[in-house]
């Protein structure tokens, strides 16, 4: 079967208002974890055309990459460390306006400069983050933070093997 997205222009958010009823039909009737993930990294890589966009699963108390779009990435994360690992232990969204300021940064390329990490929760408890990089200083706002927190509201962790 055949699925096209529709990469709609405008500001910020009329593109946000326009990828996620794509991103919810792309996924609505599909139970398997990782194909909905990598499907929803290419969705926003293809709209936003970001640096890197994907997503770290929590396993064995580490971030384990999963699916995602861009450049060779970090493996395996720790707990609290660099911007993902911190995210997971706040419980909470950070936007890093200049990943070379933030404290303990872990640099999987060079090339990033500027990032959003939101955290996926199931029954309270963080399962993954979705993790997106720019090259571009101060890429990331307010706005993305908003979109991209309702965007891993659709993500069903429930057949999610440990």
């Amino acid at each position: 079967m055949a699925v096209d997205l529709s990469i709609s222009k405008g500001t910020k958010a009329a593109q946000y208002q326009s990828l996620l009823p794509q991103i919810k039909a792309l996924m609505e009737g599909e139970d398997d974890l990782i194909a909905n993930l990598a499907n929803v990294a290419a969705a926003l890589k293809e709209q936003f055309n970001w640096w890197w966009a994907g997503f770290y699963l929590v396993k064995n108390d580490e971030l384990v990459l999963g699916p995602f779009q861009g450049p060779v990435a970090c493996t395996r994360i720790k707990k609290g460390k660099g911007v993902c690992g911190k995210s997971w232990v706040m419980a909470a969204a950070l936007i890093v306006p200049d990943v070379e300021q933030f404290p303990g940064h872990i640099a999987c390329s060079s090339l990033s400069k500027s990032e959003i990490v939101v955290p996926i929760l199931k029954e309270n408890a963080v399962v993954g983050v979705l993790d997106v990089d720019s090259e571009h200083l101060n890429h990331f706002d307010q706005t993305d933070q908003a979109y991209l927190e309702e965007l891993v509201t659709f993500i069903n962790f429930n057949d999610a093997s440990d």
